[in-house]
Order: C-alpha cells, then structure tokens, then sequence
C-alpha cells in the first residue's frame, strides 16, 4: 500500500509543481461615451510584452510569468494613462479595463507622458488611490483597508483592535463609504451606531479593484460627509470560466467564487466566518464575537451604451459573554459592563448606466438596513426581567434613488444630477444610567420617517495650455425633518478648486468648500416626555468650511511628494446636554452616539500640515513615508476651545518592502503617534447607584481632555510567499502586528474586591460605608492599568482555483 501511494505521489508532483504562465486582458473605450478605441497601444513597462486593441477595443497579453507589473496604455488624441502594480496570477487572467479622457492637445504631440497618480480637476488634493496590492501586502493591515489607510498622512488611530476613522481630526461619524457608486452606510462588523467604526471589516478585499480615498475635496455627487469619502471600485468576474478563491487567517475562513453567466454576464460571490469565539474562550477571554459576512457583483452588459451592475452587501454579528472567564479584576470589570449584542445589516443597490455620444447618465437604486440589539442585566442575571439595566432595539433602513449624468462639451465638462432618499428609523430603548446629575431612568419608543432630497452640480475645464485646471461645484440638501433643515438654500454648498502645472513634475493644488452632514439618526429620533425633544431643540445639519492647499513634486514616474496644509472650521455640531460636551468627541468606542437630548449649539476648528513621499514598486522596493502635525478642538457647554478626543498632534508613519526572487516579499510598517487626550474620573465614581447602573467610573466633561495619554509607537511585519502551480496557486503569508508589545496605559477605575490566593476576584463589592443612606453609600474601588501590550500574529492561507 505504502509503494502504491510512493508511486502515486511521483506521478504526481511533477504535475503539481508546473509554473502556469499569466494572461490579462480587457478593453479600452472612451470615458464618456464607451466607444471601443481600436489600436491603443497597451505595454507592461519593464517588459518587451504589449499589444494593442482590435476592432472591439479588446486586448490580451498571454505567457507572463506571475507578477506584479505596471501597465500603460495611450492613444493619440487621448490622456495616457497608466495603472501600477497589477497582480498576475497563473490560475486566472486578470481583467483591467480602462477609460480614456479625450485630450485634443494631445493630437500635436508625439512624446506623451502619463499621470503616475490620480488627480481629478474637481479633487486635484487630498486624493489617494490604494491598488488591491497594497491593500493586500500592507504590514498589519491584514486585508483590511480601513488599517491599511493608517500608513497615510492625517489618519489617527485610536485602540488598536478598532476600525476607527478619525480623519485630520474630525469624528468617526464623518466618513462615507460608496462601493461602484452605491453609498454602503456599514463597512465594520459590531459597528458603532451613529458613527463608522468596529473591529473588523466586512469588504472582500478579493473583490476590490482600487479604492479612490478623499480626505478632503469631496466630490458633489458624494454628499452627507465632512472628513473623508472612500470610493470602492469592485472588479468584474472572471468571463472564461468558473474560479474560486479560499482564505484563512488567525479569525476567520472565507470563500470566494466568480465566473461568467452567459455571454454578457459576470457574477462575483463570497462568504465568510469567523471563529473567533472558539479562540477567545480557548485562552480565557471574558467576551465571544462571531460574525459572518457575503459579498456579491453581479453585472450584465446589455449593448456596448447600456449596462447594469449589482452590488449587495451584508453583515450578521453576534457577541455573548464568557462567564466563566471571571479570573482577574479586569475580566470581572467587563463581564460587568460589557452587554449581549446582536447586530446585522445589508446594502443592495442597482446602478444603470446609459453611454451617450459625448457622456453617460446613471441611475442608481439602493436600500441598506441596520438592525441593532443590545441587553444587559445586572450581575448578568437573565432570571428577572427587574435586572434589565439596558434593554436597546433599533433599526435604520434607507431607500435612496440618485440621477447623474456627466458630459462634455467642448473643452468643458460638467456633472448634474438629484437626489432622492426614504428613511424609517425606530428606536426602543430601556436603560438605567447614572450621570453628574444623578440617576435616570429612560424608558421610550420612536418611530421616523424622513424624506431627503438634494440637487449637485460641477463644472470643469483646462486653461493657459491645460497647464491650469479648474473646477467649480455646488450641492443642496434638505429633508422633511424639521423647518429648519427643509430648505436646500440652508444647505448651499459651494466648492471650488484649482490645479497649475509649474513644470513636468511640479503642481501647485487648491480646493475650498463648503459641507453638510445630518447628524446621527440617534439624534433625530430621540424623545423625551413623548415629543422629539432635540427636533424642539432646533437640531439641524453640521456644517464644515475646507480650505485646503500644497505642492505636489513627481520626481520619477513612479514616485511623489506632496505637502498640503488644511484649515477645517465645524459650525452646528450637536452638545449632548447630560456630559455638556461635543459629539465630536465620541464614536471610538462600542455601543450608540447621539441617543440622548442635544442642542445645535458646538463649534470646532482642525488645523495641520501633511507629509508624504510615496515610492511605488521600482526594481523590487515600494515605500511610503508621511508625517502629520495637527490639531483639533471642540466647544463644550462654557463656549470655550478644548482639545477633542483625536487630538493627536505629531503622526509618523514608515511602510515599505522589498519582493525578493522566487516570489517571496517582506514588507515592515512603523507608526508613531503622540498621545491622545484623555478625561479624568469625577469623585463621584465610587457611588454605589452609579456602579449598579454604569459598572465604571464616571467621567469628569467639566475637565474633558485635560490629561494626556502616553506616546504609542508601533512595528508591524509581513512576509509572504507564493506559488503558482499547475491549475491552482497558493499564497501564504505571516503577519504579525505591534512586534514590540507597545501598549499606552490607561487607567481604569474597578470595584475593589476579595480577591482569593490566585487573585481571583470573589463576594460581593466592599460597600465602604454601609449605614449611609442608600443614595450616598460607596463601593471601594481602586484604579488598573489596562495597558497590555500584545504581539497579534496572523498566519493566512489563500488557495485561488
């Protein structure tokens, strides 16, 4: 038996270990009006292999080895344009297709020079293009966009195992996400609601194609934002046949299937699920997450001027306590305070698109729904609904239909389109809670419809030679709410920017504007005594003025440097009246923002300057380097400035890596950030009706931010290998995040119990002063460092077939 199976293997190896050789292919057409463009040459730099597009724009190179390459395709009369580091694999071809802008300049030249990086005349700042190969090799990243951006400039993090987006200084709550133009409300698992944040990602990183990062100069058609804007372009299926890709890693499995259906038809699907519960209560965690997420594209090509794209997207999370994990004071501090969450959301959106002679028209249809569940019980007793301290139902369901059409005429383009969104929100909320003003007892039901409605429009065009770019926009929003957001006149947001050409490798970049968002549905739909008390309180939108400006140095084809100082200003920010602080200082942290009385009452200002110097993939090295001073501050009640929550003055991040032979590649990240601000506990933390209800200390708002965290310096590693055999190829890599166990210590405030001779906590809390009155006895309670600092390793596996 043993010799059989010796002789099948030999058989077999040879089979196993063929190298397959790569094919990619796709089309070339006209931006605007999707004409095939035959005879654009199409070359991978570096190489001696290209081709050109035939009768049907189509293209194809075959027997490459796999790789990463860099492709540039031109065509007179037309912009050239290039696209870096495409991965080639050798089980399927890649698909790129490309978009060519009309240039009639250009018929006069013969040498053409094409853009190394992305720069619209509508954001010729603040603009980033993140390929899926940096996406994927990113030291620490581990597939996971929202971690990858944090190697750029003006991205603060905050604890290290959230998605938090705290962008030059403003709140989580004021980002927004599109995938293939659909606004995607949830992109994080056990998401904070009223904000962006959560631990993990729900986008397949194996769908995306690249993903356009604004931190600033946000597009007209992308409304509702106030610090950045993350468009996700999703590539199409594979047309030859049937293919799928499996991943592992350290938390979850995934598979990913995408192939053809018919002659016109492309589908991508994927599924994925953690088990991260079974590791957690492996190594005694007090809490157990699971979560599951699916991914699908769909997208017929009905004629070459018609087409129709499907995109759905969707989210079931579940977190249940350990309660057996119950060994240490800050085991016993979460099993106190954390509550059974459950959560699940989806986005599904149609777009349709209609090509002209001289532009293209969209119509886009989408609803997205967020249901949201938490309970908690005191002592985590579920035997009698008395001990309900926290009983929370929500749900956010959106129906949005948008209208755009981008032309050109002449020499200049513009972009017009309308909005139209159906919102129901519902909230039931029980929840026992103690503040500086004592208890509270809230207990009510809420349910809204809103209707919002909005209007845009941009205009563009090249001047003095098309050395000068410039490009003027404006968008109006409103909505049913209340009499003061239902005016589009009180939402006029005008924008304006300009790019000039100093020389071949030298620009100077502007963009000034003005922008809305609506504050959190938590807000909107908050009652008190039965009526919508903050829509009384004369709750409306926030608004933000932008002024941004830099150079921006292309000292190779491959490389930039950019330097870019921003000035934000916030008027109209929501002041929680029970904490007399700013919105904009919440949303790092697990649970709900904004489910409490407000008043249209904060102000803010973020200020800062921004280093970058990116290297793409050259002779094997790719790097970036960025460096980010800022400051950010918000109103409190008294009207004064103070430090908000993201206030972290001095970012300095360092990426880069080297592909080495037979297809290994190491890649390293350091980031330095100083200190965030932090707020101290007031004395009444000890209160025995404050612990019963809040399970930690109370935080003193009257001296919000007035002390500061430690500095925190982080190295990441990676190392990946891949092979590529006949009919399949593999991919494993090791990642391993915070290698120097870097922690900054927090202090936290906990109940002072027995603790037994293995310091496990038992009894009750230490009542310090029993024969007070019931509301003024105290616990005993002492203060921890929650400061641990852990070396996350990841070893992953990807299997494509």
């Amino acid at each position: 038996m043993k010799h059989n199976i010796s002789i099948l293997l030999a058989l077999l190896m040879p089979l196993l270990l063929v190298s397959q050789s790569g094919t990619i292919k796709g089309s070339v057409k006209d931006k605007l009006s999707n004409e095939a463009i035959i005879g654009a040459n199409i070359v991978l730099k570096g190489t001696d292999a290209g081709t050109s597009t035939d009768i049907d724009g189509n293209y194809i190179i075959v027997g490459l080895k796999p790789g990463l390459y860099d492709l540039q395709v031109s065509y007179l009369g037309y912009e050239t344009i290039s696209q870096f580091e495409i991965e080639i694999q050798g089980i399927r071809p890649t698909i790129l297709n490309f978009e060519l802008i009309e240039n009639a300049k250009q018929l006069e030249e013969v040498v053409v020079k094409a853009a190394s990086f992305k720069k619209t005349a509508e954001s010729p700042v603040s603009l980033r293009t993140i390929g899926v190969s940096e996406i994927k090799r990113n030291p620490g990243g581990n597939r996971d966009i929202s971690r990858v951006i944090q190697s750029l400039p003006g991205v603060t993090s905050t604890a290290s195992f959230r998605n938090d987006l705290i962008i030059r200084g403003g709140a989580p709550n004021e980002n927004r996400f599109f995938v293939d133009d659909i606004e995607v409300p949830v992109i994080n698992h056990f998401s904070t609601q009223g904000s962006s944040g959560g631990p993990a990602g729900i986008i397949n990183v194996d769908f995306i194609r690249e993903v356009d990062f604004y931190s600033g100069a946000f597009p007209v058609s992308r409304g509702n934002a106030l610090s950045s804007v993350f468009n996700f372009k999703f590539k199409d299926g594979r047309d030859d046949r049937i293919g799928a890709t499996m991943t592992a890693g350290a938390t979850d499995i995934g598979v990913t299937l995408d192939g053809p259906i018919g002659n016109k038809s492309t589908f991508l699907v994927s599924a994925r699920r953690s088990y991260l519960q079974f590791l957690f209560k492996a190594i005694g965690l007090p809490f157990l997450p699971t979560y599951t997420d699916f991914n699908a594209k769909y997208k017929y090509k009905i004629d070459k001027k018609n087409e129709i794209t499907f995109i759905g997207l969707g989210a079931i999370d579940d977190f249940s306590l350990n309660e057996d994990a119950n060994d240490t004071e800050s085991k016993q501090y979460l099993l106190d305070r954390l509550p059974i969450n459950t959560q699940w959301n989806y986005t599904n959106g149609l777009v349709y698109k209609h090509y002209g002679s001289n532009g293209y028209t969209s119509f886009v249809l989408s609803r997205n729904m967020l249901n949201n569940e938490a309970i908690k019980y005191f002592n985590n007793d579920a035997s009698n609904s008395a001990n309900i301290i926290l009983d929370y139902k929500s749900q956010e369901i959106e129906n949005k239909l948008r209208i755009e059409t981008s032309q050109r005429a002449g020499k200049w383009e513009y972009l017009l389109g309308i909005g139209y969104e159906f919102v129901k929100y519902s909230n039931t909320t029980i929840n026992k809670i103690y503040t500086g003003a004592g208890a509270e007892d809230i207990n009510y039901s809420t349910d809204i419809n809103i209707q919002k409605y909005g209007a845009f429009a941009n205009i563009s065009r090249k001047l003095l030679d098309d050395k000068l770019n410039v490009s003027f926009g404006l968008r109006m929003d409103a909505n049913t709410y209340s009499n003061e957001m239902n005016n589009p006149l009180d939402q006029f947001s005008p924008r304006a920017s300009a790019s000039y050409q100093i020389n071949d490798k030298l620009s100077f970049n502007v963009n000034i504007g003005r922008y809305f968002q609506l504050p959190p549905f938590p807000a909107l739909g908050f009652v008190s005594n039965g009526i919508l008390v903050n829509k009384t309180n004369k709750i409306t939108y926030i608004s933000s003025n932008h002024l941004v400006s830099g150079f921006e140095f292309n000292p190779t084809p491959g490389s930039r440097m950019t330097i870019e100082g921003y000035y934000k200003t916030y008027q109209n920010y929501p002041l929680l009246l029970r904490e007399n602080i700013s919105l904009a200082n919440l949303g790092g942290d697990f649970g709900v923002i904004g489910n409490e009385p407000v008043t249209p009452t904060s102000e803010g200002r973020t200020y800062g300057l921004e280093l970058l110097y990116q290297q793409r993939l050259t002779k094997g090295f790719y790097g970036i380097m960025a460096y980010t001073f800022g400051k950010s501050e918000f109103t409190n009640a008294s009207g004064q400035y103070a430090a908000s929550s993201w206030d972290s003055r001095h970012i300095i991040s360092l990426t880069g890596g080297k592909r080495l032979r037979k297809n290994w590649e190491i890649g390293v990240k350091y980031r330095y950030q100083s200190g965030l601000p932090g707020t101290p506990f007031s004395n009444n933390s000890d209160l025995k009706t404050n612990w019963d209800r809040n399970f930690g200390g109370i935080p003193d708002y009257t001296r919000i931010n007035t002390i500061r965290y430690g500095a925190f310096g982080a190295l990441d590693l990676r190392v990946d290998k891949k092979w590529f055999f006949k009919g399949w190829d593999l991919n494993l890599y090791l990642d391993l995040q915070n290698v120097t166990a870097a922690a900054v210590a927090r202090d936290v405030l906990v109940l002072d119990r027995p603790l037994d001779e293995n310091l496990k906590p038992i009894g009750p809390p230490i009542i310090i002063n029993p024969d007070a009155p019931a509301d003024q006895q105290k616990y005993k309670v002492k203060t921890i460092n929650d400061g641990t600092g852990t070396v996350l390793p990841t070893l992953g596996i990807v299997v494509s077939l």
